[in-house]
């Protein structure tokens, strides 16, 4: 492996599949402490990478707001100069993690050697054949241990296999002005997913909340969606104390979850970003198997994932774990 090399990682989106990359900035700059790495990623998970200190530059596109706009004079005016930035620089390896053909075709876009799962390893095996270099990765195995051993493999170091360090900031992180108020300990509660067969029902959250505020441990909703919205004003009704947040970007919710004493939160990349922040992380499946994509603990916090296809946890079960996360 080169001592100083420069490195592209292609993770565009989507939120949950950017954080499970993050742990391989670090693992690149255990074997290359001066390697220059940047990032190509969808503009509205950048404030992911962007958290990250190891990340040089992040480079942005828009492909979901192009297509919308494929006629459109700006949208080729933005991807023109999209390409004449991003070809500025010379890469020793661009690594596409994402394996997708929307990945593979924006990666062709960058100067360097390009590295990708192969065509048995990959979700779309047409992206494949845009690749310098190909690597067999077992698709049994969870997304953050695939995307280490990608790299691994694209940059000759031993694929690891110690608990993932996912990069994000160690200290208490500022909370954002619409929401200082917030009480000291607080549990922040991620209820909010893109799918209805994801949820977790609201009496679980509500009776979940109430145990919690017997414990002194407030709950804190937040929402993007009016349906989440309305959701989050219904269990906030029912559980003392508990505090429905603004409206928040990524970037301002990360400050909130940052502070809290731990997250429960059901199938979203919001779950996935507690865990990220070391956090004591709860995940509740109700319509997906967590066994490879569920939330993965790191180095310095607990993280469990609890249900499964057609298992959904009951309030007791979640309060089980919660009682051990303490511990």
């Amino acid at each position: 492996m080169w001592t100083m090399p420069r490195i592209l990682l292609v993770k565009t989106s989507s939120l949950g599949d950017v954080i499970h990359n993050l742990p391989v900035v670090n693992d690149i700059l255990q074997h290359a402490p001066q390697a220059h790495i940047d990032w190509l990623v969808e503009e509205s998970f950048a404030d992911i990478p962007h958290l990250h200190t190891g990340i040089s530059h992040v480079f942005t596109l828009a492909l979901r707001r192009w297509k919308k706009h494929i006629f459109s004079q700006k949208t080729w005016q933005e991807i023109a100069a999209f390409k004449q930035f991003i070809q500025q620089n010379q890469y020793d390896a661009i690594i596409d993690t994402q394996g997708l053909l929307k990945s593979a075709l924006a990666m062709r876009c960058a100067r360097g050697t390009k590295h990708g799962y192969d065509k048995q390893s990959i979700r779309e095996p047409l992206a494949s054949y845009f690749y310098d270099k190909t690597y067999a990765i077992s698709y049994q195995q969870h997304a953050v241990t695939r995307n280490r051993a990608l790299c691994a493999l694209s940059l000759g170091y031993a694929i690891p296999t110690d608990a993932p360090d996912y990069g994000m900031p160690t200290e208490r992180m500022a909370i954002h002005p619409h929401t200082s108020d917030l009480q000291s300990d607080y549990m922040i509660a991620l209820h909010g997913t893109s799918r209805d067969s994801k949820l977790w029902p609201v009496e679980h959250w509500t009776a979940l909340g109430k145990q919690l505020a017997m414990q002194n441990l407030n709950m804190v909703l937040p929402w993007a969606s009016d349906a989440e919205h309305a959701r989050a004003t219904i269990i906030s009704q029912q559980v003392p104390d508990s505090v429905v947040l603004p409206k928040l970007s990524i970037s301002e919710l990360t400050g909130v979850i940052a502070n809290a004493k731990a997250a429960v939160g059901v199938d979203t990349g919001l779950s996935h970003l507690a865990a990220a922040l070391n956090i004591p992380t709860i995940a509740i499946y109700t319509d997906t198997n967590p066994a490879l994509t569920g939330v993965m603990a790191g180095k310095f916090a607990p993280a469990v994932n609890l249900g499964g296809i057609d298992k959904t946890p009951s309030v007791a079960n979640v309060l089980g774990e919660f009682e051990q996360l303490k511990n």
